[in-house]
């Protein structure tokens, strides 16, 4: 599902000698960091992307890749992956670095007026400027509290799926009452190359969090006897004689009864809780783990240090990707000043102006 960067525009960066020296670095490839890019490339300022994510997308990829968007405007519909290629494709003039699977852990102010930035992954650099398009923070999984479970993570069992073809032919045990969790079991009993052998889908309340329609499939499943549907709570586990495999749960129900339902594998979606990470130490203005920022040019309370997202505060904010967008082209008029003290930037538009079709690598139209 994830989206493929295109080699010539997000060039992935190698070893290199010293701090990277930039003009600005931007913390976050879901949407609002991707136009970032586009913004700040507008003005002709090349950026260094960083993302604790494998790949490109935030939010869009790593919760609703499949799922319609319909407040994007001018664009009907379009899924979180193709919102993410959209803009992928949009950046491609400007060759953004991507530096992915990392994340930073350092932010210094230097005597120079720069930032010293460092990464999970040791990447350092030098830059005028930052910007925070971290969305609500690094996702991480709401863990089954299960005593002994966690020594199967990524064996057993799991709260992801990135690779479905691992199932096929497996004993499911799928928990949780959301929309990953009826897709997923929708996914895997159904026809089709990731069939599993069995699905039981557990569930804590007869009630969902998912929608009707999938609901109503899972419920027209488990007449047809395509799959079970307990209502009740794990915990305990089963394991081998040597205690190296897990081969059951232990789930207790409303009755009070315990239980054992044995399985190959796990998949528990019980959501993903958002954490602010590093970024909380970097000693900005905070409310409420959010960053608070002016709405002129939606700086942080730290001089050269923006914010754009879901990850800002400010009065009236509303958490949506059009709302982001906004603010990155704010954001980038604001970094001007401290990228090209010296410049006058006047407010171009890319119907009309010369500069930014040479920059955006189009050709000026000529009209009768």
């Amino acid at each position: 599902m994830e989206p493929q960067l295109n080699e010539e525009i997000a060039k992935t960066a190698g070893s290199h000698d010293g701090p990277i020296e930039t003009d600005a670095v931007i913390v976050g490839a879901g949407p609002c960091g991707l136009f970032q890019v586009f913004e700040l490339g507008l003005l002709e300022i090349k950026c260094h992307i960083i993302d604790s994510l494998a790949y490109p997308g935030g939010q869009c990829i790593e919760l609703y890749p499949d799922k319609p968007i319909y407040d994007i405007p001018a664009v009907p519909v379009c899924t979180g992956k193709e919102l993410t290629d959209n803009l992928l494709k949009q950046i491609e003039p400007f060759g953004a670095t991507f530096h992915l699977g990392q994340e930073v852990t350092t932010v210094q102010k230097q005597d120079d007026g720069r930032f010293y930035v460092e990464t999970s992954k040791g990447t350092r650099f030098l830059t005028k400027t930052i910007f925070i398009a971290g969305g609500v923070g690094s996702f991480q999984p709401r863990m089954l509290k299960v005593e002994g479970l966690d020594a199967f993570n990524d064996k057993q069992v799991f709260y992801r799926v990135k690779n479905p073809a691992q199932f096929a032919g497996k004993n499911l045990v799928i928990v949780g009452g959301g929309d990953s969790a009826l897709d997923w079991t929708l996914n895997f009993v159904q026809e089709g190359p990731n069939k599993a052998e069995s699905v039981i889908l557990i569930h804590r309340r007869d009630g969902f969090r998912a929608a009707p329609a999938s609901v109503a499939k899972m419920k027209e499943l488990c007449d047809a006897y395509e799959m079970q549907f307990i209502v009740g709570q794990i915990t305990g586990i089963e394991t081998s004689a040597d205690g190296q495999t897990l081969s059951g749960v232990k789930v207790t129900g409303g009755d009070g009864v315990t239980r054992v339902v044995p399985m190959d594998m796990l998949l528990v979606f019980f959501g993903l809780s958002p954490k602010l990470g590093p970024i909380a130490e970097w000693g900005l203005a905070l409310e409420r783990k959010q960053i608070v920022v002016d709405t002129e040019k939606f700086q942080t309370s730290v001089p050269g240090i923006f914010a754009v997202g879901d990850v800002n505060t400010y009065p009236g904010k509303k958490k949506l990707i059009l709302s982001g967008f906004h603010e990155a082209a704010l954001a980038a008029f604001g970094a001007v000043p401290y990228i090209f003290p010296e410049k006058k930037v006047h407010l171009q538009y890319t119907t009309t102006s010369p500069k930014l079709h040479k920059v955006l690598g189009v050709e000026t139209p000529v009209f009768d």
